[in-house]
C-alpha cells in the first residue's frame, strides 16, 4: 500500500514541484496546504501516515504542528522540509518530528528521508549535519526561545513592527509585546538602551541560518 502523504508550504511552486516528484516515486499525495492552520486540520480529518512540512509557513510553522500532533497523540509522523538550517529544529528530530530535510538536498534525500521513516528510523539530511551553526556566544540562551518567539525575532530581524508582526501570525498587538518582552528576559538583553532587542540582532547577525 502505498505511504499517504500531506504536504504544506506556503510557495506554490515549490510545494508542486515537490508533489509531482513525490508522485513520480510512488507516494501518495493526499492533500496539500499552504499554510499552518489548512495543514493541521486537513491532518486531523485525513491522518496521513507523513505529513511533509515547511518550517516557516503562515498562522502555524512546521515545528508547532508537530508538537500539536504529538500533543493530541496523533499518528501521522512529521518531516521538516525547509530553507532554514537550526539547531531547534534538529533537536526536535526524535521527538516531535522523524525527519529533517533541507531544500537545498530535497531531491536527493527526500526519498531516502521518506524511506527511513517508513523502517520507523528516523532521519537527518546529511547537508545538516555539516553545515548547521548557530553563533556559539548566544547558542544557550536562544534555546530558551519557544518556536512562536523565535518566529517573533526573525520578523523583527527583518524590520516588522509589532503591528505588522500581529498581522502576520494572527495575533494581538498586545501579545506580540508581551512575547517581545519575553524574548528580551531570556536573551538577558540590557534595556537601559533605546531599541536594545533591534541592536542586540544587529550585533548577532549569523544567529539565523537560512
Amino acid at each position: 500500500m502505498a505511504t499517504t502523504i500531506l504536504l504544506a508550504d506556503d510557495h506554490p511552486l515549490l510545494l508542486n514541484g515537490t508533489k509531482e516528484f513525490l508522485e513520480k516515486k510512488w507516494f501518495k499525495v493526499i492533500a496539500t496546504a499552504t499554510d499552518g492552520n489548512s495543514a493541521y486540520n486537513r491532518i486531523v480529518e485525513l491522518q496521513p501516515d507523513i505529513a511533509i512540512l515547511d518550517f516557516d509557513m503562515p498562522k502555524l510553522n512546521g515545528l508547532e504542528i508537530a508538537m500539536e500532533i504529538k500533543r493530541n497523540s496523533l499518528t501521522t509522523k512529521v518531516v521538516i522540509l525547509t530553507l532554514h538550517k537550526q539547531e531547534s529544529i534538529l533537536k526536535e528530530v526524535g521527538k516531535s518530528i522523524h525527519g529533517y530535510v533541507t531544500k537545498d538536498s530535497a531531491l536527493e534525500e527526500l526519498e531516502a528521508c521518506l524511506e527511513s521513516i517508513k523502517n520507523n528510523t528516523n532521519y537527518v539530511g546529511k547537508k545538516l549535519l555539516t553545515s548547521i551553526h548557530i553563533n556559539s556566544s548566544t547558542d544557550s540562551s536562544v534555546e530558551k526561545l519557544t518556536p512562536t518567539e523565535l518566529k517573533i525575532l526573525k520578523y523583527l530581524n527583518k524590520n516588522f513592527s509589532s503591528p505588522q508582526i500581529a498581522e502576520e501570525l494572527f495575533i494581538s498587538k498586545r501579545t506580540v509585546e508581551k512575547h517581545r518582552s519575553n524574548i528580551i528576559k531570556k536573551l538577558e538583553i540590557d534595556t537601559t538602551s533605546q531599541n536594545a532587542l533591534f541592536l542586540w540582532l544587529k550585533n548577532n547577525p549569523n544567529i539565523f541560518n537560512t
